[in-house]
């Protein structure tokens, strides 16, 4: 299975959000998910105004999509999805580590998810995420848990001696 990571084009979202749809409507029976499956082609566009949107295409077909933005050195992740039938591939860790490519200013990486949903918690602790916060009662009225990862791979800086 060939997966093709790229940036998202306009072109590519309607798909994009249906793959959002299916991925995030998989929950709706454990808890209400309502801001995830509703978001319009108009709010995907003002979103693409300020972020970084990567999709995960097969055979020509989106399976997958990531959000990112970069805060005073904080990678920002956000609506990791990856349609239901391609779950479990391998396609939202390409996702993730093209992320990590492109964030080359960030010093951390930032993501949360539903604390109820076990699998996801072990997806970032398997891509070297640590635990780092919990946000009780947020979007939703969800408990989330975030992760972040931090870079190992950059300079330190250097200070020269002043005499």
């Amino acid at each position: 299975m060939m997966v093709n990571i790229r940036p998202a084009t306009e072109n590519d979202f309607v798909a994009l959000l249906q793959v959002q749809q299916a991925a995030f409507g998989a929950y709706a029976p454990i808890f209400p998910v309502s801001s995830w499956i509703t978001e319009t082609l108009d709010e995907l566009k003002e979103d693409a105004k300020t972020k970084h949107i990567i999709v995960a295409e097969l055979e020509g077909a989106i399976v997958g999509s990531v959000r990112f933005w970069i805060v005073g050195g904080v990678c920002i992740i956000r609506l990791l999805s990856v349609h239901p039938h391609y779950q479990g591939k391998g396609i939202g860790k390409e996702l993730m580590q093209e992320v990590e490519r492109r964030a080359v200013e960030a010093h951390k990486l930032y993501a949360c998810t539903m604390l109820r949903i076990p699998r996801n918690i072990l997806f970032f602790l398997g891509l070297g995420y640590k635990a780092e916060s919990l946000l009780p009662d947020h979007y939703d009225h969800l408990d989330l848990i975030c992760f972040a990862k931090y870079r190992t791979d950059r300079l330190a800086p250097t200070y020269e001696k002043v005499s």
